[in-house]
């Protein structure tokens, strides 16, 4: 049974605890968070022994990095991933993808900077320079793509761009490792092949719900690159399915929400709590090295980390597959 604290490498230089903590809910996301409890949050996952923070300008405008910035000064042994193609500025409009289908800010934070979208070299240069420093820390240890698909940016201009400008910086030794998160697995698949990235997050497509990412995940265990999996209960639909659950952050398509209760209903069988099964799955594929938890209260952290060491028999996983529940490609290390 993985533990939280237990390290996973991506590189020589960089490993990280195989239950990972992601702050975009400390930068406000659909709600308001308050400094102390962003803290408090920040605060309990350390002590449950996380050592891996992921935050990224996008998240709170650059609040998250602000606030993850100030609880890690001065504390050691811990490794934080930021991301790149957004730049924040105080003199651009607000954009069209800072806003939800009501018309309001996905994140409710005090920032005054909006999203200016740049994945050209120079720009992802000045990201780095910016996040270090909203963080007030001295380096970032891994930094990711950050969605370039929401704009259409292809592969080949990644790469002659803001892809450029990541290795450049990890052969210069100011990054660790370098990758790309987004909530898709092609193009993903299409940077793994260039060879010149170490990690890749993952977000929703590969969760006990759904094992569309198997193409990106095979590719990534045979050559050695590790993945790290967000959105692990899809938007909250795999912790209580119901028909007010949201997928993708959406209204839940019927179809998925009958698999999210047929997958709850043998869990049950087994007293094993859902959560705790959809954690247990994404963790136990070969090419995981960590899985992102969010959480907007030290309740739901403590969850979190409670499910993360919930014993899972093996049984469970036998029947989730000759229940069709499963894609039956998927490694058989469960």
């Amino acid at each position: 049974m993985p533990q939280p604290a237990q390290l996973m490498p991506v590189r020589e230089t960089v490993k990280l605890t195989r239950l990972g903590f992601g702050a975009a809910t400390q930068g406000g996301l659909f709600h308001s968070v308050p400094p102390e409890a962003a803290e408090a949050v920040f605060q309990g996952a350390w002590d449950a022994g996380i050592r891996y923070f992921d935050t990224a300008p996008w998240y709170g405008f650059g609040s998250s990095e602000q606030r993850l910035g100030e609880f890690l000064r001065g504390k050691r042994g811990y490794v934080i991933s930021s991301k790149v193609g957004r730049l924040l500025s105080p003199d651009a409009p607000v954009h069209g993808s800072q806003l939800d289908a009501s018309g309001q800010l996905v994140f409710q934070t005090p920032s005054q900077l909006n999203v200016v979208y740049d994945y050209s070299y120079d720009g992802t240069l000045r990201s780095i320079e910016a996040s270090l420093e909203r963080m007030g820390l001295e380096r970032i240890d891994i930094a990711f793509l950050h969605d370039p698909d929401v704009i259409g940016v292809t592969t080949s201009e990644l790469m002659r761009g803001a892809g450029k400008a990541l290795t450049d910086l990890r052969e210069q030794g100011l990054l660790s490792a370098i990758g790309a998160g987004m909530n898709q697995w092609q193009q993903p698949l299409e940077l793994a092949q260039t060879g010149a990235f170490d990690v890749f997050l993952l977000a929703s497509r590969y969760t006990l719900l759904e094992q569309t990412a198997l193409p990106l995940m095979q590719y990534c265990h045979m050559h050695q690159v590790a993945v790290v999996i967000g959105g692990v209960y899809n938007s909250g639909l795999l912790t209580k399915p119901s028909a007010s659950a949201r997928y993708d952050y959406a209204a839940v398509p019927p179809a998925l929400l009958e698999r999210a209760l047929a997958l709850e209903r043998v869990c049950l069988e087994f007293d094993v709590p859902l959560r705790a099964a959809a954690l247990h799955f994404a963790a136990a594929h070969p090419t995981v090295a960590s899985v992102l938890v969010a959480a907007r209260s030290v309740t739901q952290l403590e969850d979190n980390v409670t499910m993360f060491q919930h014993p899972i028999p093996l049984a469970l996983w036998a029947s989730l597959r000759e229940a069709g529940l499963i894609d039956p490609t998927t490694p058989e290390v469960l």
